[in-house]
């Protein structure tokens, strides 16, 4: 990576950092507006009814400074686009609480889009030296499965660990950060923006999500992260 591509991932860090904790409580006003809300009730373990909606800050921050320092290719595009589903699908599932099929579909759907119109798949699987081949290559019958399988796994189950507060976007930021470091030391400027955008994104909403928690980032935040 150069000193510019090392700016940048600053840069792409900072701001969207500033934007998600600038923005968070708008999107707590907006959830309060339109009725996603959490209220205590059975097992949850908040005293007062607490916005939803979280995820609408982090998603802001995050495609902000992406489309400021990032590269927008037709892969980076297609899963944005993706993204924008599981955005909009997972609001009015905050506000309404959709049925657990609805949301299935619509994450299929979302996975669809940077599998078939991004080209992503996962094609070589690691078999981490063990046996002779290190390498199991998946041919394309099996790995478009593979990919939306994983897709929607993931998104999942970012989504059923978001019962603590701070633990979904703990875990998340603490993988974005990870990334960017992996990515960084590989000189990986472009998968190193993306990470620093996403983990700047998590890291400026954080402050309202610990214990206690002023605002949950609902659906709309876990399954985006997911």
């Amino acid at each position: 990576m150069t000193q510019l591509s090392y700016l940048y991932t600053a840069a792409a860090f900072v701001v969207a950092g500033i934007l998600a904790f600038a923005t968070t409580p708008l999107a707590k006003k907006f959830a309060f507006l339109v009725g996603a809300v959490d209220e205590p009730r059975g097992r949850h373990a908040h005293e007062k009814p607490t916005a939803l909606m979280g995820g609408l800050a982090i998603f802001f921050g995050f495609v902000v400074s992406l489309l400021l320092f990032g590269s927008m290719d037709r892969q980076m595009t297609s899963i944005l686009l993706g993204a924008l589903i599981i955005i909009v699908v997972s609001a009015f599932d905050d506000i309404y609480d959709l049925p657990a099929w609805l949301r299935l579909l619509v994450q299929i759907a979302a996975a669809l889009i940077p599998v078939f119109y991004g080209g992503i798949r996962i094609d070589v699987l690691s078999t981490f030296g063990i046996g002779s081949n290190p390498d199991v290559v998946l041919s394309e019958v099996v790995s478009i499965p593979v990919t939306i399988i994983w897709i929607v796994g993931i998104t999942n189950a970012v989504n059923w660990i978001d019962g603590l507060d701070g633990l979904a976007a703990g875990v998340s930021g603490i993988s974005a950060v990870s990334l960017l470091v992996i990515s960084c030391i590989l000189g990986n400027a472009y998968v190193a923006v993306i990470m620093a955008a996403l983990a700047g994104a998590i890291i400026g909403f954080l402050p309202y999500n610990l214990n206690p928690a002023k605002i949950f980032m609902g659906d709309t935040g876990a399954m985006f992260l997911g």
